[in-house]
């Protein structure tokens, strides 16, 4: 009889360590992945990809891409607690992301950039400027046709421009967007119009905006490149997070290797002009 409550004891001992074994080899698998939810623009230009290849080899984390798309979906998934590392354009989503303590350690880290696409004659004379606001000028000098795009990151640069410009758009050259337009079908709508607008550089170059009939006349301005950032989900909001592999991710980011990379990243495509920007490019 004692023989066989020992044989019991050592039985429970051996499950119980085993399961520990078990939980801690799981727990242990779990902390190497690096869940993410990441801005469309950067899965379709193979950006992401490119960058988790190079991450994963230095550092032996796994990065696994739970949602990419629109910022509303990201945001949908940092709040739900499913990502442990979001990515995506600076704005009020992610300040609010930040005040609503779901994410933390926010960072700019790449930009990319918005254009000036217009019609093909280009009746403004813009073609191959580098000086958004300069071209704007010209545009209602010449009172040629500007659609006053309500995507959020157009209507806000746009804005911007104007101010610099020292014109006041005003008149029936001017179309206002009264959402009316598709996101993605501005393009066709400008052509239709004989129109100019500011748009990304990546969706009037890849054609995920429609652009028969236009061209890319303005570009390589600082002024118009737009920020992204990146955070981290909050520990203290969710525990389960892979905190520790969300932070080096995110440094990395911000490493001169990967600042670097984003100089060359997608020059052979684009006619040696850059898809993303560095930060900080005099820093390199």
């Amino acid at each position: 009889m004692r023989n066989k409550i020992i044989l019991l004891c050592i039985l429970v001992l051996a499950v119980t360590l085993a399961i520990h074994h078990y939980v801690l080899a799981k727990n242990s698998a779990r902390q190497k992945v690096v869940r993410c939810a990441v801005i469309g623009g950067m899965t379709m230009t193979g950006l992401w990809p490119e960058i988790s290849k190079m991450f994963e080899a230095q550092t032996g984390y796994h990065v696994e891409l739970v949602v990419t798309g629109v910022r509303p979906v990201l945001d949908k998934a940092i709040r739900a607690g499913a990502v442990d590392l979001l990515t995506m354009h600076s704005g009020d989503i992610t300040t609010d992301i930040v005040a609503d303590g779901i994410g933390v350690n926010l960072r700019p880290w790449t930009r990319n950039e918005l254009v000036i696409v217009g019609p093909i004659n280009d009746p403004a004379q813009i073609r191959g400027m580098t000086n958004g606001a300069l071209a704007l000028k010209k545009i209602a000098e010449a009172q040629a046709r500007f659609v006053d795009f309500e995507g959020i990151g157009s209507r806000e640069l746009t804005h911007t421009l104007w101010r610099l410009a020292g014109v006041e758009p005003k008149g029936n050259w001017i179309i206002k967007d009264d959402t009316a337009i598709s996101k993605w079908n501005v393009l066709q709508f400008c052509r239709s119009n004989h129109a100019y607008v500011v748009v990304g550089y990546i969706p009037a170059l890849t054609g995920k905006m429609p652009n028969e009939g236009t061209e890319i006349l303005v570009k390589n301005d600082p002024v118009m490149r737009r920020p992204y950032i990146v955070m981290e989900a909050n520990p203290k909001k969710f525990p389960s997070a892979n905190f520790a592999g969300a932070r080096a991710l995110s440094d990395f980011l911000l490493s001169p290797k990967v600042q670097n990379f984003l100089l060359g990243f997608g020059r052979d495509d684009t006619g040696n002009h850059p898809l993303f920007f560095p930060v900080d490019a005099a820093k390199l």
